[in-house]
């Protein structure tokens, strides 16, 4: 009688097809895919184990997203402490100008000029300052990534107002000092300067390198 019809177990080794699943008790892998950074495998005595794989930014960096995000917040902060060292001593002496006897003897005008000065190198301290509290209050809350993005809108924030800042300063003084009327055509120079050395000359280094490689 043929076995195949008689109803008895084939001996052998059990063959799966494609899609069944045959998991052994205690043992198991979860991998993601090669784009992911973690890999879960489990031990054959049930401990798991979680492994990190680094990915490739676009920078070539092989480096996963938590060290990415530890990396920019250490280069912001070393960008932050030039910002504030000169925000800080700029909104000093614009507060102690105010005391002096000389500023009861300026114009209207000039008075007008000397608080929007202030008020401006105000909303400057507080903008490059921001990214310190930000960080102290998600600080272990898992959202480092998002927290320097927003740290980073902050610190630009704070140089656009730094750069009014100094502007306002500038023509205030040269408006007292010379009270000639090319001064504004001096302001708008170095305007210019302060345009081309901030933003015009690092957006042509990245347009004519970073984004090309």
């Amino acid at each position: 009688m043929d076995e195949r019809d008689s109803g008895a177990p084939e001996d052998g080794p059990r063959v799966h097809r494609h899609g069944d699943e045959a998991p052994e008790p205690g043992t198991g892998t979860n991998t993601r895919t090669p784009t992911g950074t973690d890999t879960d495998t489990r031990t054959p005595t049930g401990t798991r184990t979680n492994t990190r794989t680094p990915t490739s930014s676009h920078d070539g960096r092989e480096e996963t997203e938590e060290e990415r995000a530890d990396r920019r917040w250490q280069e912001l902060l070393q960008e932050i402490r030039v910002a504030q060292t000169g925000v800080q001593i700029l909104l000093g002496f614009l507060l102690t100008v105010v005391f002096t006897p000389l500023f009861h003897d300026l114009e209207q005008t000039d008075k007008t000029i000397y608080l929007v000065t202030t008020v401006l190198g105000s909303l400057a301290t507080g903008a490059l300052i921001g990214p310190v509290s930000f960080h102290r209050l998600v600080s272990g809350r898992r959202v480092k990534p998002q927290a320097v993005v927003w740290a980073s809108r902050l610190t630009f924030t704070g140089l656009l107002l730094l750069l009014a800042t100094l502007m306002s300063a500038l023509f205030l003084i040269l408006r007292v000092a010379t009270h000639d009327p090319y001064v504004p055509w001096l302001v708008s120079g170095v305007l210019a300067w302060y345009l081309l050395c901030w933003f015009a000359l690092p957006l042509w280094v990245r347009v004519r390198y970073a984004d090309r490689g």
